[in-house]
């Protein structure tokens, strides 16, 4: 379930033209969107919306993410199957790890859009517990770079126009990998998951996301260690706040010719510059 085919699906649709109200038959690819049970030990812990691709990668982003792991070494495996609901993805921790996450208290409905459903109070808010540590300063032409060609590093978004992505490039702006999904805290979590597996250092690079830059993806940002976040959409005022308080440079309304940066703003040697 991680191929691009299985990640989209053809419906039938109708294409209309205002210009002489014109009309014919037509189909399209659209993101396929499923409910994924998260399952630690024999203990659900989350439904969440996701598009099937990638699963083992987002399982493995949102444990760190939410807190049920600190390191890929405590998740000793993930099993995926079939629901006649959706999916259900089994995940087997470490003892030691398994039996603090039992003594914590959580309930998530997922959606689409949503990060923090199922808290019970603001004091549940999920928040970074320290500032990022060795960061670096990303030259404005690897920003520039990213930012550029980031479309070409969509696929799912190429076929269906429906779809978020999160990012990492290099320091020098060199492509390193990217995910989708329907729901941009996925996006996000899954890449999370793929970097973690391949040890990524968080300090050699930076993120790029598709998506408007709310509180919850500069706190995912910071868990993993990114000091630098670049996205596409404005960002929020809690955002822009928690990412000064946590060493994040943030730059967001990220286009080909410029963007706005956020934080850091004594930095000015590294203001994007308009590019070609």
């Amino acid at each position: 379930m991680s191929t691009l085919v299985e990640s989209a699906q053809c419906v039938p649709t109708v294409r209309i033209t205002y210009e002489g109200d014109r009309r014919a038959a037509d189909t399209r690819s659209v993101p396929v969107e499923c409910p994924l049970e998260i399952v630690y030990g024999t203990i659900p812990y989350a439904v969440m919306m996701v598009t099937p691709a990638d699963l083992e990668d987002f399982v493995r982003g949102f444990s760190l993410t939410e807190g049920v792991i600190a390191r890929a070494s405590e998740l000793r495996g993930i099993t995926l199957e079939q629901h006649p609901k959706g999916l259900r993805a089994l995940v087997d921790l470490e003892p030691q790890r398994l039996s603090a996450h039992l003594a914590r208290k959580r309930a998530m409905s997922g959606r689409t859009s949503c990060g923090v459903c199922g808290i019970e109070d603001l004091n549940a808010l999920p928040e970074a517990l320290a500032r990022v540590t060795g960061t670096r300063s990303i030259p404005t032409l690897a920003l520039a770079h990213a930012v550029k060609t980031l479309a070409s590093h969509q696929p799912l978004n190429d076929l269906t126009r429906a779809v978020h992505a999160a990012t990492w490039f290099d320091a020098d702006g060199a492509f390193v990998a990217s995910r989708e999904d329907v729901g941009r805290h996925n996006a996000l979590d899954k890449l999370i998951g793929a970097l973690l597996l391949n040890e990524t250092d968080p300090s050699a690079g930076f993120l790029v996301i598709t998506s408007r830059c709310s509180y919850e993806m500069v706190e995912k940002a910071a868990i993993f260690g990114a000091s630098t976040l670049v996205a596409v959409s404005a960002p929020t005022s809690l955002a822009i706040e928690r990412a000064a308080a946590l060493g994040i440079t943030l730059y967001a309304i990220a286009r080909a010719d410029g963007a706005t940066q956020f934080t850091h703003l004594d930095h000015t040697d590294i203001l994007l510059e308009k590019c070609a």
